[in-house]
């Protein structure tokens, strides 16, 4: 059977592919990652800590209500979702029957959350149902709850052509002007679209080459990043990000050192392909491996550098910078931004505690650091 492809349609995904290849074997030059030039480095400050309790996700409320996640890559977890106390105690959020799993899909309850995310008076609970990242259980899910009555307000279902068994939905963002919610997969690669007006969703650029894991090995606190049977992860579109000065999303594989952003405006449910959509992707050039990413009110975009025990930020001109480097800092993961102007992020240990390893012993931290005025 022959099979007929447009001369426009394979143009697009050669040049596609062929650009994205070119800086996948270019080597990332680090001389672009500089220091801050005028400020010393922020204090580190602990916010909280978890023994034995992996956390991923952590977000901030405007009244400073912190939140934070806990996705169920092993057996007994005690929580998946928290609220975090000035004095760094916490408590399960919602509460604990939305907390208490009994090994299948159920009705107001966690399965495996893997980010959170406050909008407005809402708080975002994004669940991938995917334990220890085996396969999705059940159907994908985003939880919208009232931050004024701690009840569930809104719900969402992904089906399998949205979420497939293999998904692993892993962050997202909120498009206040467009009532748009923005995800990625880093399961398969791929960007999911939720239209939270019309309940529609939709799943976008899962293949092109933009949301693909790179074949590149990360090193880690001196050792190379591998997965519990020791192989080598590819870890598809992970950090996300919504610019405030450009309107535009960005989005990294988290193997992988190429960051990428496409306009909002062409991210929509009723698009019938993506011929146009392919066009607007733009490759922003090399950045260090990241985790997770978020961008301050004036368009610095903070991301993990995984490789550097550091936390560093892109500037609106497309510099590269050192926050804070501390070897303390193991992996950093999502991040937030309070009112008063401090950074707070999640370390989850990933290189010594990937999904189906044990952590009994171990203790997660969230941190804390000032952004200067240099970055404001």
């Amino acid at each position: 059977m022959k099979v007929f492809i447009p001369v426009v349609a394979m143009s697009l995904i050669v040049s596609a592919c062929s650009s994205v290849d070119k800086l996948k074997n270019d080597p990332v030059d680090k001389k672009t990652i500089g220091l801050l030039p005028t400020e010393k480095q922020p204090d580190l400050v602990e916010v909280a800590q978890f023994k034995g309790a992996q956390v991923t996700g952590v977000t901030v409320s405007k009244d400073g209500r912190l939140f934070a996640s806990f996705p169920r890559w092993r057996d007994n977890l005690p929580f998946s979702v928290i609220e975090i106390m000035e004095d760094g105690s916490y408590k399960p959020y919602p509460d604990e029957t939305w907390n208490t799993w009994s090994g299948n899909p159920e009705k107001n309850k966690f399965t495996c959350v893997q980010s959170v995310f406050v909008h407005e008076n809402s708080l975002f609970v994004l669940d991938p149902s995917s334990p220890e990242m085996k396969e999705v259980v059940g159907k994908a899910k985003l939880f919208e709850f009232d931050l004024a009555t701690n009840k569930l307000k809104s719900y969402w279902e992904f089906d399998e052509r949205v979420a497939p068994k293999n998904s692993y939905l892993n962050d997202l963002r909120i498009d206040q002007d467009t009532n748009m919610v923005y995800m990625t997969d880093s399961g398969l690669g791929g960007l999911i679209v939720l239209d939270m007006t019309t309940g529609k969703s939709k799943r976008l650029l899962d293949k092109h080459p933009s949301t693909k894991s790179e074949n590149v090995t990360l090193t880690v606190e001196k050792k190379d990043f591998t997965l519990a049977d020791g192989s080598k992860p590819q870890i598809h579109s992970d950090g996300i990000a919504l610019n405030p000065v450009d309107d535009k999303l960005y989005y990294h594989a988290l193997t992988g050192y190429t960051l990428y952003r496409v306009p909002t405006s062409e991210l929509k449910t009723d698009k019938k392909d993506e011929t146009r959509l392919v066009k607007k992707v733009e490759n922003l050039g090399a950045t260090p491996a990241p985790d997770g990413m978020i961008f301050d009110k004036n368009g610095n975009l903070y991301m993990a550098d995984l490789e550097r025990n550091a936390v560093s930020y892109r500037t609106p001109d497309g510099d590269m910078k050192i926050l804070i480097q501390d070897e303390r800092l193991k992996w950093p993961d999502s991040f937030t931004i309070d009112d008063n102007n401090n950074l707070i992020f999640t370390d989850s240990l990933l290189q010594d505690a990937p999904a189906g390893t044990p952590v009994e012993n171990m203790t997660f931290k969230i941190y804390k650091v000032t952004l200067p005025k240099a970055v404001l």
